[in-house]
């Protein structure tokens, strides 16, 4: 596996990301990997690392590059309240349109490294960054050919920009996670969001899972569920074996 901590130029300044691929048969899918409210930890280039090992040419950015921080620490620790509050705060203060043209500042850095291929790429996102992955594949419909949200949050709103109407613009084929328990996408917003899609033609699948808590596919969480994280993998190295 060659693995490599870089930083890549956006408008905005120098965004650190891990990238991870195989060493041979390459050129190798790009796949981008929108981290989660917590941040970026060993947890998720462990993720990435799983994704690389079946093909793929990994981009794990750090989203909180603005603010300056590069790991927060753990929210399970002593200092739990105060690294929430603070990675709420980070959250809060991103765009739809910052994280856009972070996604295009890693489709050209993929562009020019032979070790990516030219062709489709694949998105996922968790927690905050569900809708990120859908609205890259709006953005970019021509290279983007699928897109993975994992018990995202603000699939629906009332704003333009919102995942459910975007994703009318994508041609990637679209993988939603909802999990039965989520304080921070809730349940009353599956249906919704599923007919949205439905009405728009959009290919997707919206598949609830019963019995679990958001977070459900971090082995670090206490909300993990092997058998739930292990169907999500399942699901992903499907969607992206048909799309890429």
């Amino acid at each position: 596996m060659i693995e490599r901590q870089i930083h890549i130029t956006t408008p905005d300044g120098q965004m650190s990301t891990f990238v991870c691929h195989p060493e041979r048969n390459g050129p190798h899918p790009v796949l981008l990997f929108f981290m989660d409210a917590p941040g970026i930890r060993e947890e998720l280039r462990d993720m990435a690392r799983r994704l690389a090992a079946t093909g793929y040419y990994v981009l794990l950015p750090n989203l909180y590059y603005r603010a300056n921080v590069e790991e927060l620490g753990s929210f399970l620790g002593e200092d739990g309240a105060a690294v929430r509050a603070r990675f709420f705060e980070l959250m809060a203060g991103l765009t739809m349109d910052m994280v856009m043209a972070d996604a295009d500042a890693l489709i050209a850095f993929a562009g020019a490294d032979p070790a990516a291929s030219k062709g489709p790429i694949g998105t996922l996102g968790y927690c905050m960054s569900g809708q990120y992955a859908i609205n890259a594949a709006a953005r970019h419909p021509e290279r983007i050919r699928a897109a993975a949200s994992i018990y995202g949050v603000r699939l629906i709103t009332d704003k333009p920009d919102s995942p459910h109407i975007q994703a009318l613009k994508a041609k990637a084929e679209i993988y939603v996670a909802w999990a039965e328990t989520d304080h921070y996408a809730p349940l009353e917003e599956l249906a919704p969001f599923t007919e949205a899609l439905r009405a728009g033609g959009v290919n997707a699948e919206v598949e609830l899972y019963k019995g679990v808590e958001h977070g459900f596919a971090f082995p670090g969480r206490p909300a993990y569920d092997r058998d739930a994280a292990e169907r999500h993998w399942e699901r992903l190295f499907a969607l992206y074996r048909r799309s890429l």
